[in-house]
């Protein structure tokens, strides 16, 4: 029997400090700049203050891109744009620096961390430090089987918890999450369809790289029968990874909800960790107070993820492309909103003989 018990995250994850925010409210409205004129950079600079319980706020000094890796099976069936089993080109593009993330991380200057879970393609073809963490050789096909065995999704987990631990123990002090999959936008809208209880057709979106719609319809009978095998376990969240999601989703869901034991902010990128955030919602309703959604991705699964969560999205430019490309947009606004709570000025607090002289 397993030894993981998903509800003692409830008891670890408590919400960002409520005193700090109130604190760092008070701060914003003695600032030289009316309050509410920054727009929604206010809200993010008192979230910031409340999750390093910090008034002012401390710079984001030390930012970083993870993102998990893997095939999916269901990508045999046609409903990717990419071919099946071809997630490693997207991979070898990030690692060689040609990819957009990879691009944009550089102009920021943030490191990148891949995290192979179930990538099809031989080890020894990638990094060693690249995939340590792999559970197998391709997630299996959500429509007519089990992504993976209940053993192999407690693994993935774990190595979600441990690489969030890792980074928190580097002193990373936010997170742009994201994903470097090949049919990874099909479990992601099962998952959601699943937990949010609507039909197949009402999540099922086009994917970063855009399918046409012979390709959309197979993608919907896809998510409708991995929905038929998804609701008898909705009341286990780890068999559900297991049986509709993937080795990398049941990692990013593990990381999401050690990210919040830790108290490590992040940024979610686009559906599939959007569809992560939901489930890791479902074993830690404190946890989402952690994380922010960096986009907009056009994806019906990762809006109605969203709204279930009470998470509205910084940035909608029709950025598709994944691999925390669109996360990575929001990360100067995140940075920009800690500047500007640190460092307006402040007027100075009125005593009581300053008011009884007015």
């Amino acid at each position: 029997m397993s030894s993981l018990n998903l509800d003692d995250f409830t008891d670890l994850i408590e919400r960002p400090d409520g005193g700090v925010r109130r604190d760092a409210e008070a701060r914003r409205e003695r600032q030289i700049v009316p309050p509410g004129a920054l727009g929604r950079l206010d809200e993010l600079g008192e979230w910031l203050a409340a999750a390093q319980a910090a008034v002012p706020v401390r710079p984001i000094e030390r930012p970083r891109v993870v993102l998990f890796a893997g095939d999916h099976g269901i990508a045999a069936l046609g409903v990717s744009a990419r071919p099946a089993g071809s997630a490693d080109r997207l991979v070898r593009a990030v690692l060689e620096g040609g990819s957009p993330a990879s691009i944009l991380a550089r102009q920021l200057n943030v490191p990148v961390r891949v995290v192979d879970m179930a990538l099809d393609c031989e080890p020894d073809e990638l990094p060693a430090e690249v995939v340590r963490h792999r559970v197998r050789r391709g997630s299996g096909r959500i429509d007519v089987e089990d992504a993976l065995t209940p053993e192999e999704a407690e693994t993935a987990f774990r190595a979600g918890v441990a690489v969030a631990d890792e980074e928190a123990d580097a002193g990373t002090d936010l997170v742009v999450l994201g994903d470097a999959s090949v049919g990874g936008t099909t479990p992601a809208a099962v998952l959601v369809a699943a937990l949010c209880g609507t039909d197949a057709s009402v999540v099922t979106g086009r994917g970063g790289l855009a399918i046409d719609d012979l390709a959309w319809m197979r993608k919907c009978a896809a998510v409708r029968d991995a929905l038929r095998r998804a609701r008898p376990v909705l009341g286990d969240q780890l068999q559900l990874l297991a049986a509709v999601g993937g080795a990398d989703l049941a990692a990013m869901t593990g990381f999401l909800l050690q990210c919040a034991v830790r108290k490590t902010p992040v940024i979610l990128d686009g559906v599939v960790s959007a569809a992560c955030a939901l489930v890791a919602q479902r074993v830690a309703f404190r946890a989402p107070d952690w994380w922010l959604a960096g986009q907009n991705s056009g994806e019906p699964a990762q809006a109605k993820a969203l709204d279930r969560m009470a998470l509205e999205p910084l940035l909608d430019h029709g950025v598709t492309v994944g691999e925390g490309t669109g996360a990575l947009l929001a990360l100067p606004l995140v940075q920009a909103a800690a500047a500007l709570s640190a460092e307006l000025p402040v007027e100075p607090e009125q005593t009581d003989g300053d008011e009884d002289q007015e």
